[in-house]
């Protein structure tokens, strides 16, 4: 099939790119010092991941290549998203220190394995069955954005300061992406609760805006 470029565009991905927008974002602010920015961009790239799916399936007319693609491409932007981006925030706010250096290839590298292995499961299922999936096996990479939030308002608050407390919470996380647990996904009630968290993180972040 002659493309004049490659790729398959349509209304299901712009909430994909977009995500991958935002997270690219936020590894340039977390280089350049900007930390506060970047949680917001990276909070921004959960918010589009959170959605996309659920756009992609109003498309009925997909057909096996586009799919595949879709599941490809969504993965390789949550690698950017919720692997890259927070590592990247977490060796830059930890003040490029070889240690926080180590957490933050752990932590992309558990994000590689599982959404590759997640690949492997998802293509599979759709082989087998219809519909979408019930569970998760490990701990989703987009927990992540829930998490680097909470860690960095404790930091500013000053109710828990510790230079290592994004490496610790990179690495538990990473551990988390690579453990074989079965957790169901949201439905309704959970993607409620999950936003009204991030609500209230995003509403935390207006009135605490300082390094941390």
């Amino acid at each position: 099939m002659n493309r004049r470029i490659i790729g398959y565009y349509n209304y299901t991905v712009v909430l994909t790119y977009l995500g991958m927008i935002s997270a690219c974002i936020a590894v340039f602010l977390s280089i350049g010092g900007s930390s506060w920015l970047s949680i917001w961009f990276l909070m921004f790239a959960g918010l589009c991941d959170m959605f996309d799916g659920t756009v992609a399936s109003t498309k009925k007319d997909r057909d096996e290549d586009q799919k595949r693609f879709g599941i490809q491409i969504d993965s390789l932007c949550d690698l950017v998203g919720f692997g890259v981006a927070p590592g990247v925030f977490v060796y830059s706010v930890s003040e490029n220190k070889i240690s926080s250096g180590i957490v933050a290839v752990f932590l992309i590298l558990a994000a590689v394995v599982r959404l590759a292995y997640f690949n492997v499961l998802e293509e599979n299922r759709q082989k087998q069955e219809t519909g979408h999936r019930k569970s998760y096996l490990g701990v989703p990479v987009t927990t992540i954005v829930l998490v680097m939030p909470i860690i960095y308002l404790l930091n500013a608050c000053g109710l828990f300061i510790s230079e290592y407390s994004y490496q610790a919470a990179a690495a538990l996380m990473g551990i988390g992406f690579i453990t074989p647990v079965y957790i169901k996904k949201p439905q309704r009630a959970g993607k409620i609760a999950i936003i009204a968290l991030g609500l209230l993180e995003a509403f935390a972040m207006l009135l605490v805006r300082k390094p941390a």
